[in-house]
C-alpha cells in the first residue's frame, strides 16, 4: 500500500474510533449494530473501531442482549470502560483546599475539603494539598490518574504553569506548585486561574447553562470575574481579562487609601469580605446589637462567614451591611453591561450563598440604571464551581489529546 494511502486509512480509522467511543460515553451500553447506526457507519467498520478501542482498554465486550425483541441470536452488549482512567480537579483558595476526582464520563467518585488556618505559607499549602490528593485518590480506589487541573486565586499563564501575581498568597508565585506537583501525581498538570475554571464548572451541560454572553462575578473576600462571549472563554491579551477588583469607580471626597496589606484592589476594597464585616459591625454598633458583635468578634479570622451566616437569618445588621455593599457592586455589574452587554451575570463565590435576598438586592440598586440590565443568577455550583470547571477542563484535554485520535497505547 502506498504511504499516502496507508496513512489516509490510519486517519479514517482513527476518525471512526473517535465517534465510536464519542456515542458509548453517552450510553450505558449498545449493541454493536445499534451502535453502527447511531454513528452512521458500517458495522465492519464499528467492529474494527471497537476491536481497537478494546486493545487500549477503553471498552469492553459484555454479555448478550437477552432483552432485544429482534428475532435470531441476541445481540452481544459493548460498554465505555469509564474506570479506565480517572481526571483530578482542586481548587485553592486562602480559606480552604477542594479535590474531586472523577472517572471518564465526569461521574466524582471521590472528593475531600479542608480548611487552612490564617494566611497559610506555601509549604503548608503544598503539604496539605499533596496528602488530600493522595488521601482522595486512596477513597477513589485503584486509579489511573490521566489528568489534573488546578485553579489558584490571581494571574495565571496556563501555557507554562506559571503563577505571574497571587497577592492573597504569595508564597505560590511563580513555578511553585507544577515543581512540586509534578512527579508525585505522575500525569499532565495544567494550571489556570480559579474564576476562569469556575466560569468552565458553571457552564457544564447538566447546570443548563450553556449562554454564550456572560460573566462569572466570584464575589468573597476578593472580586474576580470569568468572561464568555459568543461561547468562548474571553481571556484578554495578557490573560487576566476579568480583574474587576482593580476597578476604582469610587470618589469618597477625601483622601485616597492607602495600598491595601493584601494587595486588595479599589472595588474589592470597597465590597469584599473585609468591607462587609467593617459594615456589619459599624450597623450592630448602631443598633446596639451587642450579641452580634460578639459572634464578630469570636468568629475571629471567620467573621465574615459569620456575617454571612446571620444574612441568612435575617439579622438586621447584617442585613443593612449586605445592602450597603450591594449598591457599590451594583456599580460594577452596571460597567461590565455598558463594556460587554452580556445575556446573564452569575454571581459566584463565598456571596452566592445569600441567594435571592442578595439578587432582590442588586436587581434594586440596579433598577435605576438608564440600559437595560442583563438576568442575575446565583451559582449554580457555588464553593464546588471551581473544582468542577477544573475537572471539567481535565476531561476536555483527555478529549481533545487521547480520545481525539487513537495512535498510541493509552496506558499511563
Amino acid at each position: 500500500m502506498e504511504p499516502l494511502v496507508a496513512a489516509g486509512t490510519q486517519f479514517m480509522r482513527e476518525v471512526n474510533a473517535a465517534a465510536v467511543l464519542t456515542r458509548l460515553r453517552a450510553e450505558p451500553s449498545m449493541s454493536v449494530s445499534a451502535l453502527a447506526k447511531a454513528v452512521g457507519l458500517s458495522r465492519q467498520a464499528v467492529t474494527r473501531a471497537l476491536n481497537a478501542l478494546a486493545e487500549e482498554g477503553l471498552i469492553e465486550f459484555g454479555s448478550l442482549d437477552r432483552d432485544s425483541t429482534r428475532a435470531g441470536r441476541p445481540a452481544q452488549l459493548v460498554r465505555f470502560r469509564a474506570e479506565a482512567g480517572h481526571v483530578l480537579g482542586v481548587s485553592i483558595s486562602p480559606q480552604d483546599l477542594r479535590v474531586a476526582v472523577a472517572d471518564l464520563c465526569g461521574t466524582v467518585v471521590a472528593s475531600d475539603a479542608v480548611q487552612f488556618g490564617a494566611h497559610p505559607s506555601a509549604d503548608e499549602v503544598v503539604r496539605t494539598l499533596l496528602s488530600t490528593i493522595e488521601r482522595t485518590l486512596a477513597a477513589a480506589g485503584r486509579t489511573s490518574l490521566w489528568f489534573a487541573s488546578i485553579g489558584t486565586p490571581g494571574i495565571v499563564d496556563p501555557a507554562c504553569g506559571v503563577i505571574k501575581l497571587i497577592p492573597s498568597m504569595p508564597g505560590l508565585t511563580g513555578d511553585v506548585l507544577l515543581n512540586r506537583l509534578k512527579e508525585p501525581l505522575g500525569c499532565p498538570i495544567y494550571l489556570d486561574n480559579d474564576v476562569k475554571l469556575a466560569t468552565q464548572g458553571e457552564r457544564r451541560p447538566d447546570v443548563e447553562r450553556r449562554e454564550d454572553s456572560l460573566v462569572m462575578l466570584h464575589w468573597g473576600e476578593r472580586v474576580g470575574a470569568g468572561i464568555v462571549l459568543n461561547g468562548e472563554l474571553y481571556r484578554g491579551a495578557s490573560n487576566d481579562a476579568g480583574d474587576i477588583g482593580f476597578l476604582d469607580l469610587f470618589e469618597d471626597g477625601g483622601s485616597p487609601r492607602s495600598r491595601h496589606p493584601h494587595g486588595l484592589g479599589p472595588f474589592e476594597d470597597r465590597v469584599g469580605g473585609e468591607e462587609i464585616v467593617r459594615q456589619a459591625t459599624a450597623a450592630a454598633g448602631r443598633a446596639g446589637d451587642g450579641e452580634f458583635l460578639s459572634r464578630i468578634e469570636a468568629a475571629g479570622e471567620r467573621a465574615f462567614e459569620a456575617v454571612l451566616a446571620a444574612f441568612a437569618d435575617g439579622t438586621p445588621a447584617a442585613v443593612e451591611a449586605i445592602d450597603v455593599v450591594a449598591r457599590r457592586f451594583a456599580k460594577g455589574i452596571s460597567v461590565i453591561r455598558a463594556i460587554l452587554n452580556p445575556r446573564l451575570v452569575v454571581i459566584g463565590g463565598p456571596m452566592a450563598r445569600c441567594g435571592e435576598p442578595l439578587l432582590a438586592a442588586l436587581r434594586r440598586h440596579l433598577a435605576g440604571e438608564p440600559l437595560d440590565q442583563p438576568v442575575l443568577e446565583v451559582s449554580a455550583l457555588q464553593q464546588d464551581a471551581v473544582v468542577h470547571g477544573a475537572l471539567l477542563h481535565s476531561l476536555d484535554e483527555i478529549e481533545r489529546t487521547r480520545f481525539g485520535l487513537v495512535r498510541t497505547p493509552l496506558s499511563s
